[in-house]
């Protein structure tokens, strides 16, 4: 029997009486209360989530830039200081091996977070992909644990949390700072990165400090946010990055996946100089017949989920990656491959729901975007 990994948050999660669930051979939280509950929390007010389980993966030295640029889709050497950037580490075919947020840090090295399920894989593959340059890799994912904020409430929670202890984080900064930005810190005499990207639709900050100063900055958010603050878990976190038409690697992202196919074409750079890994494959692919991402939305409470069969005319045209009544929009949502000459906004398709029909219709991603 293989043993979970636990967070440096474990303890915390026992405590507060979580459910948990194996998630990429980690003991994840997945619920607290309910999952609608934690859901609307974060579309209402905040919710507070352990994403420990995410690799971290610093790329350090003279070359790391052009290291990054042969590495991954992006071109990374382009990225500011304090920036961050959405890439993809692409198979030699195109496929995708993971989608990742590289951060250029204020100390000049690039930390790359990992999905936890590819958090190895994409260590051995930046190993190996780096090693023609002058750079260091090193998986600081063991040390490291991250702590996600977010909600409509979030920045005066994480404001109010830094007004707690001891920090050399200015609060103007934080406040400000804007979508896809990082910066760094003391907090309670740890180093401390603060970005705002997130995965839910919402606002919000991720914050990355050493495994052993988890416990304090989870309990200096929670004194801070309040009935404001809710703990959530990995289920309300799929419904909302759903809603926010944000892919999930295994559903709408893998190696038999080519960026195109997902909507995430603009993010393979091919207008960089030199070579990176995929690019031929990419440049050469013919992809008229290749399914493409879109998104679905029907009516009424059943709901399509991965794996069920979407039709046109009684054809089987596709099949569904993702999907959830949604909670926030109160209708069935789903992502879906179909075939391209079905995949005009407007269409109508349905979904075979254990042998009954939902009748549903092509719609633009992201399905929900905060006002």
């Amino acid at each position: 029997m293989t043993t979970l990994r636990l967070t440096p948050l474990a303890a915390v999660h026992e405590s507060l009486g979580a459910s948990f669930t194996d998630f990429a051979g980690w003991n994840m939280p997945v619920r607290y209360s309910s999952d609608l509950a934690e859901h609307h929390a974060v579309r209402k007010n905040a919710g507070i989530f352990d994403l420990s389980h995410m690799g971290e993966i610093r790329v350090s030295g003279t070359d790391a830039g052009k290291a990054l640029d042969y590495a991954l889709a992006g071109k990374l050497s382009a990225v500011a200081v304090g920036r961050a950037k959405y890439s993809l580490l692409l198979t030699d075919t195109g496929g995708v091996v993971d989608d990742v947020v590289t951060y250029h840090l204020p100390d000049g090295d690039y930390l790359v977070v990992a999905n936890a399920a590819n958090a190895e894989t994409d260590v051995a593959e930046l190993t190996k992909r780096c090693a023609k340059f002058d750079v260091t890799v090193s998986d600081e994912s063991a040390q490291t644990a991250l702590v996600a904020v977010q909600g409509p409430k979030a920045v005066d929670i994480v404001l109010a949390a830094l007004a707690l202890t001891e920090t050399t984080l200015n609060s103007d900064d934080v406040r400000d700072l804007k979508y896809y930005r990082c910066l760094t810190g003391q907090l309670n005499g740890s180093p401390a990165l603060v970005a705002r990207t997130g995965y839910t639709g919402e606002d919000g900050y991720e914050l990355y400090v050493p495994a052993k100063a988890a416990e304090h900055l989870w309990s200096l958010l929670m004194k801070a946010g309040g009935q404001d603050l809710t703990p959530c878990g990995l289920a309300c976190r799929d419904t909302l990055r759903l809603e926010a038409g944000m892919p999930l690697y295994g559903h709408e992202l893998g190696t038999d996946i080519h960026p195109s196919q997902a909507g995430l074409g603009r993010v393979v750079n091919f207008k960089k100089e030199g070579d990176f890994v995929g690019r031929s494959a990419l440049e050469n692919r013919e992809d008229t017949h290749d399914r493409v991402l879109v998104g679905l939305a029907g009516e009424g409470r059943r709901a399509g989920r991965a794996g069920y069969t979407v039709m046109n005319e009684g054809q089987e045209v596709g099949y569904v990656t993702s999907g959830i009544l949604s909670p926030t929009l109160g209708h069935p949502i789903a992502m879906a491959f179909v075939d391209r000459d079905v995949a005009e906004v407007g269409t109508s398709l349905s979904i075979d729901v254990r042998g009954k029909t939902l009748n549903v219709t092509v719609v633009d991603l992201p399905f929900y975007k905060r006002s």
